[in-house]
């Protein structure tokens, strides 16, 4: 018998599950609270639970299969790694595009001459002794490096020479924007390079933690990750382009959504501790985003299923409109739940809480908490982010106590961004708590946490709320109204209405979702029914499909679809490339090694299909496919000049598919 072992890594639970391979049954499933910083304590306790219920011998497994939100999470909440571009060949003006500015957040810019022509000729040599004496002069806080040169999809040596000088001085990661992809668009290419760099540490700490583990309980069989295209990759690739793992979670929900439940055609929405992702299943497999995966405020140059990802989850944090009328608003940063953090630290979590209520005004921070995701005192922070790092040492702080003047606020919010500090305050999670839907953590905590809450004041001078439970009303309520925001956007979206926005909020859209009833009357549906997934899915959803007129299906195991998908996918490894024209009667084709002339575009187009087949079959092959199915893709533009065809560029995609191997147990 062989045993399949799906994990999924969020940023609340990690879930694991064991599933039969030759009857698809799942066997076992169990969750555990994703740890910080050290993620192979959650990871651990996931894995030995559901193997403990499964009561199989863990050497029978032959396939671990590993999927996970960290990513997305931290480009939602802008986290992650420092980092240094080499912006090669461009006009400093545009580091202004593709929103590349704003996901550099002040990391330090190489900008540098070189790069190479349309037709991948050399513009100007590349400086190299330039780039070593600014790379030395980087201070020691970056932990990765990005490179982007001008037309490097179509010459790609001057980003190659840059990333081994780099490595040679450095030792660090180091990200080459042609690797991710062959598209041209300069600024794009160099935002999915700055996103990768900034993820490299933190999706290796979770593979070696997921390797490491598996090696502990005597499980020797091959890690796979869940790619955002719903395809597995090898670790290895994993480890080397993190970017792809964004969408990861929930591209293995829309595998794990159709295979429990067997619809062809809803709308997926998979609610987790930081995120909602809602994708289109159409025919049974989910729609890919043709200009590339977006997360946040990010279009990148990811293949990933077409999904639409809010900052808004279980564990969003709850904010007060500002105006006369009040009003709450949740998301997109996530908060430690307060019943969470009582739960590990109970006597400093109910102390605190117990001072605050003792006044009738509430504090000024709120009651929330620092709680310190490292053990020793990071590297690379400056003075005022080391004063508040040295005092969370100790441990968790409440947030007045971790900062003690106005100027140490900043600071304290770098840390947040960064990861190495998360807050604890009042969330969905503690208002589930509150009104009796969840009993996981500790309810006293959220009702002390929301009464203090509920004394805050709105613009007209009342109190937010006449006390916790009402305040958690009004919380849920909110959250369903804006998941049901979420999903009418996605739904305008899909049928191509203009300004989807602007229409899941019109007061048309919300007379027709109430079925108004006067001299006009107004109805709207869905006209596909939801499939809710996550573990906080039955808590919430049931509200959502009554609001939208439509079937909620919440299929068993909804909780933990992400791990199922993750072990039911496929292998699918791309390579792709181009032929141009640099002249009459000359055609080049551009590969990873160089450019290659011929006379005639057929030789070209062969030539570069026949390398990237083994481009595609050799990453295949190494990730454990034996029996490998191609498709070619060539997309050849061309114009017409005088009743001829003439030939301007081509690029061709090839795609090898197959299952794993899965080893007799």
């Amino acid at each position: 018998m062989s045993y399949l072992l799906g994990v999924d890594t969020g940023g609340t639970y990690t879930d694991a599950v064991v599933m039969d391979e030759a009857t698809d049954a799942v066997l076992a499933s169990a969750k555990a609270l994703t740890s910080r910083p050290d993620l192979a304590v959650g990871v651990g306790a996931a894995i030995d639970a559901a193997l403990a219920q499964s009561a199989i011998d863990p050497g029978a497994v032959a396939m671990v299969s590993l999927s996970t939100t960290l990513a997305t999470n931290a480009l939602v909440e802008g986290q992650g790694g420092r980092v240094a571009l080499v912006f090669i060949g461009f006009d400093p003006a545009e580091l202004g595009r593709a929103g590349l500015t704003d996901a550099l957040r002040g990391d330090p810019v190489i900008t540098l001459a070189g790069g190479h022509s349309h037709a991948g000729g050399e513009v100007v040599p590349l400086d190299l002794d330039a780039l070593a004496d600014a790379v030395r002069d980087l201070d020691t806080g970056v932990t990765g490096f990005a490179i982007a040169a001008s037309f490097a999809t179509r010459n790609a040596a001057h980003e190659v020479a840059a990333r081994d000088l780099i490595r040679d001085l450095t030792g660090k990661p180091v990200t080459c924007s042609h690797e991710l992809s062959s598209a041209l668009g300069g600024p794009k290419r160099a935002l999915t390079a700055v996103l990768n760099a900034r993820l490299i540490g933190m999706i290796d700490g979770l593979i070696s933690a997921c390797e490491g583990h598996l090696t502990k309980v005597g499980i020797d069989a091959r890690l796979m990750v869940v790619r955002g295209d719903g395809a597995l990759v090898s670790a290895n690739v994993a480890r080397e382009k993190p970017i792809e793992t964004i969408l990861s979670g929930p591209a293995a929900s829309i595998a794990g959504a159709s295979w429990l439940t067997g619809e062809d055609d809803a709308l997926v929405s998979d609610i987790g501790g930081t995120t909602t992702d809602v994708c289109l299943l159409e025919g049974g497999r989910p729609k890919i985003d043709p200009q590339g995966a977006r997360v946040g405020p990010y279009r990148t140059m990811v293949e990933a299923v077409a999904m639409r990802t809010t900052g808004l989850g279980g564990d969003s944090a709850v904010h007060v409109v500002d105006g006369l009328g009040g009003g709450l608003r949740l998301g997109p940063r996530r908060l430690m739940p307060v019943s969470l953090a009582a739960r590990d630290h109970p006597e400093l979590v109910h102390q605190v809480l117990d001072r605050c209520l003792a006044n009738d005004i509430p504090p000024p921070d709120g009651g929330q908490f620092a709680m310190p995701m490292f053990t020793s005192l990071p590297d690379g922070l400056d003075t005022r982010e080391t004063a508040v790092a040295n005092r969370l040492l100790d441990g968790p702080q409440r947030v007045s106590h971790a900062v003690t003047t106005r100027m140490e606020n900043p600071a304290l919010t770098r840390l947040v961004t960064r990861g190495m500090v998360m807050i604890a305050g009042v969330t969905p999670s503690d208002a589930s708590h509150v009104l009796g839907r969840v009993d996981a953590w500790d309810t006293e905590a959220a009702k002390k946490a929301l009464t203090l809450f509920a004394r805050r004041r709105v613009g007209s001078g009342d109190r937010v709320a006449s006390g916790p439970e009402a305040l958690s009303q009004m919380i849920i309520d909110q959250l369903t109204h804006q998941t049901v925001d979420c999903l009418l956007q996605a739904a305008f979206d899909e049928d191509d209405w203009q300004g989807a926005e602007a229409l899941a909020g019109h007061p048309l859209t919300m007379a027709g979702l109430g079925q108004h009833r006067g001299i006009v009357e107004v109805d709207l549906k869905l006209g596909v029914p939801v499939i809710g997934l996550g573990a906080s899915a039955a808590a919430y959803y049931g509200a959502v499909g009554a609001r939208l007129n439509t079937r909620m299906v919440l299929p068993e195991h909804a909780g933990v679809a992400n791990a199922i998908g993750a072990v039911v996918g496929q292998v699918a490894m791309h390579a792709s490339g181009a032929v141009t024209s640099p002249g009459a009667g000359a055609f080049a084709v551009h590969l990873p090694d160089g450019v290659q002339k011929f006379i005639t575009v057929e030789e070209a187009m062969n030539t570069l299909e026949v390398a990237l087949r083994r481009e595609a079959g050799d990453a295949a092959t190494a990730a454990g496919v034996e029996e490998i199915r191609f498709t070619v893709d060539r997309d050849i533009k061309e114009v017409d000049i005088e009743g001829h065809p003439m030939f301007i560029e081509a690029t061709v995609k090839v795609t090898a598919q197959g299952r794993p191997r899965i080893a007799d147990g």
